[in-house]
């Protein structure tokens, strides 16, 4: 022990006596948690439309005064011809048209079936598809009395949607309000303390071969394991640290429930972090530059993050996708967050993708003291 506090103190110094990398670890990741939280949304809002309204009644207005009404569509321009609002479409300055037929009305008052047709632009899927459900919604709250159909013109393919009369109520668990920032902060937060850890640590003993100083640890009699907890206990310590910084700014700053324990938060994370840290000294093993440890930390961070489910839902991906994310631990964390703080899960729902965790970080850590070659001399 008396060792390892040595090797500990040395590190701790080598942090602290950098002043350029203090505001990489404490500051930088509350920005980007304050700004990624903001801007990485799925959310729809203030969209763009335009209007072709054949029927000019009181009817037709009241539908369009509804679309705009809820916040989420604006009525940039109005026209009398399809060929005017498509070349509008064409040049991205509005996401899609509504267009009311004639006697729209009337068929209404007459209580039959009319239909309006929609031309969305879906260059972008996900924005369409949000579009044609926000409308369909809207219309079907509308026609809760009446008989209307939806035409919707996607790509230039045209599905019937049949509105029903029927009444529907919905309750929204977990996330009552359907606030996307609420589903994305725990996400994020996983990201934000992977990233400091896995490219901190796989830097460090790269940087220790670069400026010479590894040749002076190799001749000293301090054991590979002993070496290696040196290296992994600082930046596991730093890592927590940002993650109760982040915890705080997301209860208190974003409003996230935490209806689980913080007590199994921590717990899971430290497991957690000594996997990314692990994974980080095993980069540094492999690798002889800084260069080289952050373009493979890097590589591996992006394939991480865009298969651990944060902006496209695991169960969305092609099944072989499906089956990397196996070997995702990023995967595992922010399900596991957002069970534990949104849904209020305890071991009993976590503890098999905790005991995988467990498992490839005891495994990664005796693979990377083996790996690293102590020599004398």
């Amino acid at each position: 022990m008396r060792i390892i506090r040595f090797l500990l103190q040395k590190e701790f110094l080598q942090i602290f006596r950098n002043k350029a990398m203090l505001p990489i670890i404490f500051v930088i990741p509350v920005v980007q948690l304050l700004v990624l939280s903001f801007a990485a949304t799925y959310e729809l809002k203030e969209a763009k439309f335009a209007l072709i309204d054949r029927d000019q009644s009181i009817a037709s207005r009241e539908l369009v005064s509804k679309l705009q009404a809820t916040g989420y569509f604006i009525l940039q321009s109005e026209f009398t011809s399809e060929v005017e609002a498509k070349i509008q479409l064409e040049k991205g300055e509005v996401s899609f048209i509504v267009e009311i037929p004639r006697d729209f009305q009337q068929l209404l008052s007459n209580n039959k079936a009319t239909s309006i047709q929609l031309v969305i632009d879906a260059v972008d899927g996900s924005v369409a598809n949000l579009i044609n459900s926000y409308v369909n919604s809207i219309v079907r709250d509308y026609s809760a009395t009446k008989a209307v159909n939806i035409n919707v013109a996607g790509l230039q393919n045209i599905e019937q949607f049949s509105v029903k009369k029927i009444s529907t109520q919905a309750i929204n668990w977990y996330n009552p309000n359907l606030d996307y920032i609420t589903y994305m902060v725990p996400g994020i937060l996983v990201i934000l303390v992977s990233m400091i850890g896995l490219f901190l640590s796989g830097m460090n003993i790269v940087r220790e071969r670069e400026i010479g100083t590894i040749e002076q640890l190799n001749v000293t009699p301090i054991t590979k394991f002993q070496f290696m907890v040196g290296k992994l206990v600082p930046f596991w310590m730093i890592g927590m640290f940002d993650l109760l910084l982040g915890l705080a700014l997301a209860r208190f700053g974003f409003q996230i429930p935490f209806l689980g324990s913080l007590t199994t938060i921590l717990i899971i994370a430290g497991i957690y972090l000594v996997l990314i840290q692990v994974l980080g000294l095993f980069i540094s093993t492999i690798t002889d530059t800084q260069q080289q440890a952050m373009f493979i930390a890097w590589f591996i961070m992006v394939v991480f993050i865009l298969m651990g489910g944060l902006f496209t839902p695991i169960e969305s991906m092609p099944m072989w996708a499906q089956k990397l994310t196996l070997a995702n631990p990023i995967a595992y964390f922010i399900k596991i967050m957002r069970m534990v703080l949104l849904k209020g899960a305890g071991w009993k729902e976590v503890y098999e993708m905790v005991l995988i965790i467990s498992v490839v970080a005891a495994g990664l850590l005796a693979v990377s003291v083996n790996r690293y070659k102590k020599t004398s001399g």
